[in-house]
Formats: C-alpha cells, structure tokens, sequence
C-alpha cells in the first residue's frame, strides 16, 4: 500500500542529545494506520506528531485492548541508517495482538512502514556516540462502546524518540530487589504479550523499590511462588559456575528480542548458555557460595545492565564484588558493536535503511 505524507508545517528544533530525558521529545511525524472488520488495514499515512482523537468510552480506555513494542533506529559510522531486528519485533507484536484479540498486520508489511518511516524521519536519528532513534509501534482499540465484544476498530501507530546513552557516566552494576508479594504474571495470561496491562500492573512493587534504593525489581512466578522469572523491564541473566543461565519461556516471560540476540552471541563464544527454572533458593545459595558469578538484564533500552546486588528476605547479596563482570562487559560490546555498525554484522540482523 502507498504510504501518504503530509509534512508538518512547524518542525522542531533537534533536541541536546547529552541531556535529553529518555522518552520525552518526539519527532516531527508519526505513522498512522486505520482497521475495521470491513476494510482491513487500510489508510496508512505519515502525518505531524499530535494528539490522538478518541472517544472516551473507546475500548483502548475502557478495558486496555492494546500491545505495543520498542526497537531502535542508528547511525553507522559511516553516516547510514539500520534497524535492529525489526522482523522480531513485527513478529512479537503480531503475536501479541493475537493474544489480546487486536486485529494482526503482516510481518513484512509492518517492517516495511517502519523501514518507510525512518526513512522519513532521518534528520531524527542521531549521530553522538551512544545515542539512537527509538520507535514505538503500538496498536489500540478504537470500538466507540462499553459492551465486551471482538474488536470492530483499531489503529497501528509508531512513534519515534531521539534517545541519548542510557549510560553517560559508563556501565555501572545496579541493586534490584526480590519481589516477594506482587505478581507480573502468570501462564495462561498476558506475560509472553507486550501489552500495557502487564506494566502497569507491575508500577506498585517498582516504586516500592525505588523508595528503597533499587532499581528494579526481580520478579517470582505467580504459581508456585518461587522460581525467578524476570526483571521490572528486561530479561535477566545469571553466570553460575561458567555457564550463562536465564529463566525459560514459560508462557509468562517476555520472550526479549535482546535476550535471543544474547544468548546467540554468548553460544558463538562457545560459553554453554542455558533456558531452564531458576529457582530463588538456587540463586541466593549461588550468591552465598560465589558460584553465582555474574548477573545482568538484557533489553532495548539499556541493551545490557549489570546486577551489582541482590536483595531478599531482608538480606543483601552482593555480586562479583558489586562490579561489572567480564561477561557482562563484553555482551555489552559486542551487541552494541553490531547494533550502531561498528563491525560487520555477522548475523544478518541489522535492515540498512539508507
């Protein structure tokens, strides 16, 4: 389908990309795309980033009926422009819609609005070191009515955001705390779906961690209570006795597109990286002992986050003496080493813009 384009008339100035808060100064354009049950995808525009017209008793308000993801847009060295794995996140978002009943759009074509909406926007992607165009697809339902039915309207949209170097001051190990009475979710529900639900129902534990001193917060399953799930917003790694070991896909772990990429690279290396339960017990005695010998969370935003710290049951186990590990140090390098072109991209993952 055509994309149509209509410029906006009053462009921003390009925001200090050293002091730019994450998430907050938006690009000139968005991409929108209009759903029915009749039409199908149909109306795909570029258009001035602005508010959206919605009815108050629309379904998105009403009852949450939506899933969204976040990848990344950078600028080679030599000036061109790449996505990183945008099949995975078309794939993942496809996948998240049919869990929440929102209407699916081709993988092929999503990628290609995408790759035709950075195209767009290029004067949005940075070039300071660290720095990249973050984009937020997202589809919601638009059904003017309070009654539960199958959705009848929905739009797909994407957003973009310059976004500065989630580590300015250079990768340092952060505390996360052990949630012990919240729970993200549970099989059966909405955790292997990128919905908002899942995040909002996770704000309460978080801002108990804050208040605390933690950064985020490590999740436990919701049905026996007691093996490792995931981080607040990331995927999470352990390095146990040499092996690189994460919790499996369950039905209610985010499968993180970061994490599959990590755990490629990490059995290039020839190191043994492990999907198997975690159970907390298991991770606190390895803390104990020191054979837990690194920890590290995996995901867009940060790429990769070092755990310095452990926190359960009123106890405090530091890890690797509260510094970067090699492992975790040398993931960090070699992903975003492919991610802003700054060495061949062996696996194919990167799509050249322009």
């Amino acid at each position: 389908m055509e994309v149509k384009i209509v410029k906006t008339t009053s462009p921003k100035a390009k925001p200090d990309m050293a002091t730019v808060p994450f998430g907050t100064y938006f690009s000139d354009h968005m991409f929108m795309m209009d759903y029915t049950t009749d039409k199908g995808w149909y109306d795909p525009r570029i258009i001035p980033y602005g508010p959206l017209e919605i009815e108050p008793c629309a379904t998105i308000i009403q009852y949450a009926t939506e899933v969204f993801e976040g990848l990344k847009a950078y600028r080679t060295p030599e000036g061109k422009i790449q996505m990183f794995r945008p099949d995975e996140n078309a794939k993942r978002i496809k996948n998240s819609a049919e869990r929440m009943a929102l209407p699916q759009m081709d993988v092929d074509m999503m990628v290609d609005f995408m790759r035709q909406y950075v195209e767009f926007e290029a004067d949005w992607v940075p070039s300071d070191p660290g720095t990249s165009l973050y984009l937020r697809p997202f589809i919601y339902a638009t059904d003017p009515c309070l009654s539960l039915h199958p959705i009848h309207e929905a739009h797909f949209c994407i957003i973009a955001c310059p976004v500065g170097n989630y580590f300015p001051d250079g990768l340092k190990p952060v505390p996360i705390l052990i949630e012990k009475d919240d729970v993200r979710a549970v099989r059966g529900g909405t955790g292997y779906a990128k919905c908002g639900g899942n995040y909002a129902g996770a704000m309460r534990a978080g801002e108990k961690a804050e208040k605390n001193g933690f950064s985020q917060v490590l999740w436990i399953d919701g049905v026996e209570r007691k093996y490792v799930e995931e981080a607040g917003g990331m995927n999470v790694m352990f390095k146990i006795n040499g092996d690189v070991v994460t919790p499996q896909l369950n039905g209610s772990v985010l499968p993180g597109i970061t994490r599959k990429s990590s755990l490629e690279i990490v059995k290039d290396w020839g190191m043994n990286a492990i999907e198997r339960l975690i159970t907390v017990e298991e991770l606190i005695e390895a803390a104990q002992s020191g054979a837990l010998e690194e920890a590290w969370m995996v995901g867009t935003a940060a790429v990769v986050c070092p755990i310095g710290e452990l926190a359960y049951d009123n106890q405090r186990y530091v890890i690797n003496g509260g510094t970067i590990g090699e492992v975790t140090q040398k993931l960090y390098d070699d992903l975003t080493a492919i991610q802003w072109g700054r060495v061949p991209d062996r696996y194919g993952w990167n799509l050249v813009v322009k």
